[in-house]
């Protein structure tokens, strides 16, 4: 066969659906317009050679409208799907490809909302289709069909209407009709899906669930009975009628008029074509309808009338009309039936005069004459309410076609028990069950902390349903007077102990945690690194001194690098206070001091909770506060038995990963504030980060934002001073060496990868990326070398090479940030042989000497820091460097900003430079755009985070991780 193009650019090409009997056996084929047709084809090669058996000679209608071979590789729909998808947005794309790629996305939208028939081929065998389809599908399916490209349904039929090659007439060959070929490929798609490796064991046979065609003649009946309803000309809906009911006199307590449903028809094929069925069956618009019409209606009507028993009378009455309904069976329809109903395609009409919408809305708030100011604990004029055994209660306000509803009104509607009652010279219909609800919630009782939740979202879930919420009384002024952050009057002045001047940004920060840990509530302050959040917090250690309601010791819990940068700065802005390590083998809290501050390591803190948790500490910090980003991790669950008058978060990256992280630093800073972590994913989380529920992200917005200050040194007014920072991503090619090495090993690794499921899949695809990552780096890295070559053989190495002989020669300073300590130790070796001063700092270097090379470093003494990622991308001060050197991506670019942070802070003078090396045309090259997407949740703490690597399909990993033109030299 002639040579396609590869398979990654089947995008380019043409397609075309050509269906089957069952629908999922049906096909895609693509092939090429810019290939020769109707000659010899060779042997395909290249990239096609796996893919070789799927080539096929395709007979399709060119623009002479004339049939021509052309060879063509045909794919299953469920293999077509992720190229299909990818195809709709690519810029390059066959406008016949395009199209198939927007049904494609067509057709999973509507299987996503659940549109999936079961039934029977002709020949007995199990299929899924798309439907019920109503009006609205039914016009974006036609509307879709309407813009099919000729090549899109260009492959010729037999006279009988099958696919073949013997199609042409005196006319010239014909060719399928769209939309009769579109719904082929949406029911294609909808009978694929569902079949899945563990559908057998949900469906307790391989009926409906085996991809293997399954013939069930005994199912013929049944299947019959579920395509009626749906396969009609006409769909029903209900229109009640209360007659009588302008002329009633009747009120709440005396006989309410009564109810009868009208059954009403409207037609498949137009949807604006509606008549009474009483009108069909008297010949008055039969007509319009067709002569299936009757059969239709009562087939259709016999599905709902199992869905809802009250309809069975139609079904043996001379002329389907109207049923005469109690007021239970009314009471049904405004509940669940109406949703069983609306499950076979009827829906009911409701009179526009009668209100039937109850509104709650929920109002929380301290009993009137609780304790307020003089009897608050913290003496700041805040309601006392906050305590830990306090309940607060829902007062609710109801609302009924825009009248507030008493609680006397609201009685006597829920004790009447009838759907229609008499209200203020007005007929109110409404689920007699609906107001038992609302009733039997009235006197709900919340904790505090539940409910400075709800009025700060505005809104809580009761039984499964949202409702509005408001807040009264203390509540109200508690929530404005937290929600926002940085706003209102500043209440504190700088601490007179403090010797320094806190810049403006850093003295609204101290405000705010005074407010909250005042209050018991705890925070996160998540300002950039660099921005001063240490003398922030040892600012409000020294207020908190003078308060005897607050003083204590202050407990801060950091890595084991930061703790020599904590003591500096309390004993540089904090002259006078006592510090100490509790850390080493000697460590002791013997005659601790109120106003004295214990730094600890999270290490240490985990092997000696007991002995900290004895202490009474005004107030517990946790520094780095990702580091317990795991709430099940044995260092969250110590750190949670830690007492403290307050407790407060330092992190410049709150979110790294996803919104579970989040949810462990706030839950430690206030307990219970954002729910059980599995309510949190449920409720926010998942709808969040998938970008599936922006009302969720708004709602996650207004009950974080209170509790988690951030600034960055980007945003107006914040860091003024800080010169100029420049971010330069440098692409290398890699040498002949890496560029073998990396090929062998996708595709090695690729094979074994197709061949794995499950738990050993996701450690193959960790260990493909490792392992190109490191060749990308250097080949002696990857092969594990004991002494090997080093010049000559990675491109990265070389770029560094030229970088720091530029830098060295400008006597400036450089920090090289790599995630591996064997890569590290190849450059520190390196670097020795080329004669250039170096240090590597790491996570095994001792304390003592982490410090002696920070002061090393900042007198000029070495010229070339290289630092682990993980160790030294924290804490440390290194405003000596010009310049940073990220060697490696690491996987979050929040955490590669801190890295960078280490020199672009508070202090540094000179411009800095961030160089970022990136092998071209490598997986290097495409993560760069993931880390971007990533950035932007870490950012804003609402978004959507890159996709789990380990779950790509076998396609979305080969079309990353493969080399591409440009990688090698």
């Amino acid at each position: 066969m002639q040579r396609l193009a590869p398979l990654t650019d089947l995008a380019r090409c043409s397609a075309v659906f050509l269906p089957g009997d069952p629908a999922r056996t049906g096909r895609i084929a693509f092939w090429s317009d810019d290939e020769p047709v109707d000659e010899p084809v060779d042997e395909p090669t290249g990239r096609w050679e796996a893919a070789a058996d799927g080539l096929e000679d395709l007979v399709l209608v060119r623009d002479d409208l004339r049939r021509h071979t052309v060879p063509a590789l045909f794919l299953p729909v469920r293999d077509a799907l992720p190229v299909l998808t990818r195809a709709r947005l690519a810029p390059d794309a066959s406008p016949a490809t395009a199209f198939w790629g927007a049904a494609a996305l067509l057709a999973l939208h509507l299987a996503a909302r659940g549109l999936l028939l079961p039934g029977l081929t002709e020949t007995d065998r199990d299929a899924w289709r798309i439907g019920p389809l109503g009006p609205e599908e039914l016009d974006l399916v036609r509307t879709l069909a309407a813009s099919m490209p000729p090549a899109a349904h260009a492959v010729p039929l037999h006279a009988d209407g099958s696919h073949g090659t013997d199609g042409d007439s005196d006319d010239g060959p014909l060719l399928p009709e769209p939309e009769q070929l579109l719904r082929a490929f949406l029911d294609a798609v909808a009978d694929t899906l569902p079949r899945t490796p563990a559908a057998e064991l949900a469906a307790g046979g391989p009926a409906f669930a085996a991809t293997a065609p399954q013939t069930v003649p005994e199912q013929r009946a049944w299947a019959t009975d579920v395509a009626a309803g749906h396969d009609a000309g006409v769909r029903l809906s209900l229109r009640i009628e209360v007659p009588g009911l302008a002329e009633s006199d009747a009120d709440a307590e005396g006989t309410a008029p009564r109810f009868r449903a009208v059954l009403q028809m409207h037609s498949a094929a137009d949807p604006t074509l509606l008549a009474d069925a009483a009108d069909v069956w008297a010949g008055a618009a039969a007509a319009a309808f067709g002569p299936r019409a009757r059969m239709d209606t009562l087939l259709a009507l016999r599905r709902a009338a199992r869905a809802w028993a009250p309809l069975t009378p139609l079904l043996s009455a001379a002329v389907p009309d109207a049923v005469e309904l109690a007021d239970e069976e009314i009471a049904e329809l405004l509940g669940p039936a109406a949703r069983d109903l609306a499950a076979t395609g009827v829906q009911i009409h409701w009179p526009r005069d009668l209100a039937h919408r109850l509104t709650a809305r929920a109002v929380i708030g301290p009993p009137e004459g609780q304790a307020t100011a003089d009897d608050s604990p913290w003496g700041d004029g805040l309601p006392s309410f906050l305590s830990a055994d306090a309940l607060l209660a829902f007062d609710w306000r109801f609302t009924v076609g825009g009248l507030e509803l008493d609680r006397s009104e609201i009685d006597r509607i829920a004790e009447a028990g009838r759907p229609l009652v008499r209200l203020r010279d007005q007929w109110v219909l409404i689920d007699p069950e609906e107001v038992r609800r609302a009733r039997d919630s009235r006197d709900r009782k919340v904790t505090p902390v539940d409910a400075l939740g709800a009025v700060l979202t505005g809104s809580v879930e009761v039984d499964g349903r949202r409702v509005d919420v408001a807040a009264s009384g203390g509540l109200a002024a508690l929530r404005d007077r937290i929600a926002d952050p940085e706003g209102g009057a500043q209440e504190l002045a700088q601490p007179a102990a403090l010797a320094a001047t806190l810049r403006d940004y850093q003295l609204r920060g101290l405000n705010w945690l005074h407010r909250m840990t005042s209050l018991g509530l705890g925070g996160c302050l998540a300002d950039d690194m660099g921005l001063g959040k240490t003398i922030t917090l040892i600012a409000l250690h020294l207020h908190r001194q003078s308060d005897q309601t607050s003083a204590g010791p202050t407990l801060v819990v950091c890595p084991t690098s930061l703790m020599g940068n904590w003591q500096r700065e309390i004993e540089k802005f904090a002259p006078g206070t006592p510090v100490r390590r509790f850390h080493g083998p000697v460590r002791s809290l013997e005659g601790l001091a109120d106003g004295e501050f214990v730094l600890t390591t999270y290490g240490t803190m985990r092997l000696d909770a007991p002995r900290l948790a004895a202490v009474h500490w005004g107030m517990v910090v946790a520094d780095e506060a990702q580091h317990v980003k795991n709430p099940y991790s044995a260092t969250a669950k110590e750190l949670r038995t830690l007492g403290a008058k307050a407790r407060v978060a330092l992190s410049g990256t709150p979110v790294e990963n996803n919104l579970s992280e989040l949810w462990a630093i706030l839950d430690w800073t206030t307990p219970g504030l954002l729910g059980r972590l599995g309510t949190f994913r449920t409720r926010y989380a998942q709808a969040v980060e998938g970008g599936q529920d922006p009302a969720a992200a708004a709602r996650l917005s207004a009950l974080v934002r209170p509790f988690l200050l951030r600034r960055r040194k980007s945003d107006p007014g914040i860091a003024p001073e800080l010169p100029p920072k420049t971010e330069t991503d440098r692409a290398v090619s890699l040498t002949a060496e890496q560029a073998g090495l990396y090929e062998a090993v996708v595709r090695e690794t690729l094979a074994a990868i197709a061949e794995a499921d499950g738990m050993e899949r996701r450690g193959l695809v960790v260990k493909l990326l490792t392992a190109l990552k490191q060749i990308c780096n250097h080949p002696a890295q990857f092969l594990k070398e004991e002494r090997p070559r080093i010049d000559g053989r990675s491109g990265k190495l070389e770029l560094l090479d030229e970088l720091l002989d530029t830098i060295v020669a400008e006597g400036a300073s450089v920090l090289v940030f790599t995630q591996y300590v064997q890569m590290a130790r190849l450059l520190e070796r390196h670097l020795a042989d080329r004669g250039v001063p170096s240090q590597f700092l790491h996570g095994g270097t001792p304390v003592p000497e982490r410090e002696a090379m920070v002061q090393r470093f900042q007198a000029g003494e070495v010229p070339v820091f290289l630092l682990s990622l993980k160790a030294a991308g924290t804490g440390l001060n290194l405003t000596r460097a010009g310049h940073v050197v990220h060697y490696d991506r690491w996987w979050n670019p929040a955490v590669e900003a801190q890295a960078t942070d280490r020199a672009y802070r508070i202090g540094q003078t000179q411009p800095v430079q961030v160089h970022r090396l990136i092998a071209e045309g490598t997986v290097e090259d495409r993560i760069a755009e993931m880390l971007l997407r990533k950035r932007e949740l870490a950012d804003s703490v609402l978004g959507s985070g890159e996709a789990a690597l380990t779950e790509l399909t076998d396609a979305e990993l080969t079309e990353l991780v493969e080399l591409r033109g440009g990688g090698a030299r």
